[in-house]
């Protein structure tokens, strides 16, 4: 009996919220796992160049992007575009598949941090991914990192 195919995660936002005082909370996997595919000096440029567009042509705001092998980690807000947030994510997605050859994951996974939820805890969570995964001593010596106001 073949497996299910699986479900589209919701990325809707409630109509109480407004998306353009919001912080998220990115994930995107690879499809190929395990394989370091994201932390490849060719993929990596690209990738933190595309942030730096898409911020500077007020797309997104990356609070924080951390590339890991095979996914990434971001906090990102969204100034005003009229553009939902699957539509930026998925062009972005499909954007970097055709510069450096990366296979995603078909979605991604975004949560919205309430207001009980501190920008700086999930900063701190992302940025000890390195550790916690054994690629890195500390979390300063992760070079794949890019901040809102830079490397």
């Amino acid at each position: 009996m073949p497996w299910p195919a699986p479900k589209k995660l919701p990325h809707e936002i409630p109509l109480w919220v407004d998306p353009h005082k919001e912080v998220y909370f990115i994930t995107v996997n690879c499809r190929e796992r395990c394989r370091p595919q994201l932390t490849q000096a060719k993929a990596a440029e690209v990738i933190f160049e595309s942030f730096v567009h898409r911020q500077l042509t007020f797309l997104w705001w990356p609070h924080l992007l951390l590339l890991m092998p095979d996914h990434l980690h971001a906090l990102l807000s969204f100034p005003p575009s009229g553009k939902p947030l699957r539509g930026i994510i998925s062009k972005w997605k499909e954007w970097i598949a055709k510069k450096t050859g990366t296979v995603w994951k078909d979605d991604f996974f975004e949560h919205r941090l309430r207001g009980y939820e501190s920008l700086r805890e999930k900063a701190d969570y992302i940025l000890a991914n390195p550790v916690r995964a054994g690629l890195a001593a500390k979390a300063e010596d992760w070079p794949f990192v890019y901040f809102g106001g830079g490397r």
